[in-house]
């Protein structure tokens, strides 16, 4: 991506840039001379070696930094401390992960792509084949399809995410149609399966009979889609072991569990995918005239979260606070979000921070005039994209443990 089309994505008052401890909530001044810096793709992506320059900031304010919260640890699944959230990219060491299985310990001097099934050709690629390929770059993000189950009652199965199952990067990789023209794709093809390298025994019946590779597929359209890459860098340094090293599929606008990592195979189907991974599980269920269908998870559905306040957090009676946090959704562009401080009796319209960047959450914020009188205060935010899909007020049970875009309440104390 070019280095213009990052200028002005982050919107900073940087009165507010330090990350509060639960116990101090932030002071929101007056906003209206709010500070714009625009920042450079060098700035912006840097890796380990040059963190976004918003992100240095903060830690010489606060240096207890909450890191990654542990949902599992074996397989590995950790969270991103939504509150912290304070930047446009995500840096590599607080994106969120999401594993099925346990990490595959791979070598990229032995590892291979392979590309079979409905082809004209089966190739097999090594790394530096797919380094040597031209390249693509874009900001995604990327949000667990069981992200905010936390929020649903009764408990549903499942880690129980919070609402930091969501991060954004900048990868970097060959675009996946690419691949598949090297292959040549036959007519008839209908999916395209991606299977890790990762691999293990499922617990909950009804359930295969072997241990299985985590897989699932994509239809050719959106296979073929310029946007859909697979990555083998991400914030301008190479995969991290926990997001897919050598590569993964990254798929922007769908959840997260098409961004297949550890990629090891592409198989050319000519006619749907029904593995474990597309059908019984990652799938909801959708009434079609009156008949509940089984149906896999895609694309991801317009949500906006909170990420200041936290959940019961003390808030100063009468004083001003910054609310914030962000919002994003498939196809389409962020084009309001609304905030309710009474349980969502009325609403008032934030403030979106920076412009609008495809595939990509955008930040907002909102200065609350704090009650002068004491008590439970219920918080909410909803988002409106330019399709016209605003976030409901209530959960669809039809989607059991996946999918929560609900709006999501987040309670606070005002003393």
């Amino acid at each position: 991506m070019n280095a213009d089309v990052y200028n002005g994505l982050i919107c900073v008052n940087l009165r507010n840039l330090r990350i509060h401890k639960d116990s101090s909530p932030p002071i929101a001044k007056n906003h209206s001379e709010e500070i714009m810096r625009s920042i450079t793709r060098r700035e912006l992506i840097g890796g380990a070696a040059a963190l976004p320059l918003i992100l240095t900031t903060a830690r010489a304010q606060d240096k207890q930094i909450p890191g990654l919260i542990i949902r599992e640890k074996e397989p590995e699944n950790l969270e991103f401390p939504f509150s912290s959230l304070n930047s446009f990219i995500t840096p590599n060491d607080r994106f969120y992960i999401r594993s099925h299985f346990k990490v595959p310990a791979l070598d990229a001097r032995s590892w291979r792509l392979k590309v079979e099934g409905h082809v004209e050709r089966e190739i097999d690629l090594t790394y530096d084949d797919l380094r040597a390929m031209p390249t693509r770059s874009l900001p995604a993000t990327l949000e667990c399809a069981g992200n905010s189950r936390v929020f649903l009652t009764p408990t549903v199965r499942g880690a129980q995410w919070e609402l930091g199952g969501v991060s954004t990067a900048e990868w970097t990789g060959v675009p996946l149609g690419a691949v598949l023209a090297k292959a040549g794709l036959k007519p008839g093809a209908v999916d395209i399966v991606l299977e890790g390298a990762d691999s293990g025994s499922i617990k909950d019946e009804p359930k295969p009979p072997d241990a299985i590779h985590f897989a699932r597929s994509l239809p050719v359209s959106k296979a073929t889609d310029r946007d859909t890459i697979l990555a083998f860098r991400m914030n301008g340094s190479d995969l991290p072991v926990s997001h897919g090293f050598p590569l993964r599929t990254v798929v922007p606008g769908w959840y997260g569990v098409a961004s297949i990592k550890w990629l090891a195979r592409i198989i050319v189907m000519d006619r749907p995918f029904q593995g474990h991974f597309q059908t019984v599980d990652y799938a909801y269920w959708e009434r079609r005239k009156g008949i509940p269908t089984r149906i896999p998870i895609t694309e991801m559905l317009v949500k906006s979260a909170i990420s200041r306040p936290n959940m019961h957090e003390a808030i100063p009676t009468g004083t001003a606070y910054r609310v914030h946090g962000a919002a994003w959704t498939a196809d389409g562009d962020i084009q309001r979000v609304e905030l309710s401080t009474d349980s969502g009796a009325t609403w008032s319209a934030s403030k979106l921070l920076g412009r609008p960047v495809a595939h990509s959450w955008r930040m907002w914020e909102y200065d609350w005039k704090v009650p002068s009188s004491p008590g439970r205060y219920t918080l909410m935010s909803r988002a409106t994209d330019t399709g016209g899909r605003t976030q409901p007020d209530k959960r669809d049970p039809d989607r059991a443990n996946y999918l929560i875009n609900h709006t999501l309440p987040i309670d606070v104390e005002v003393r």
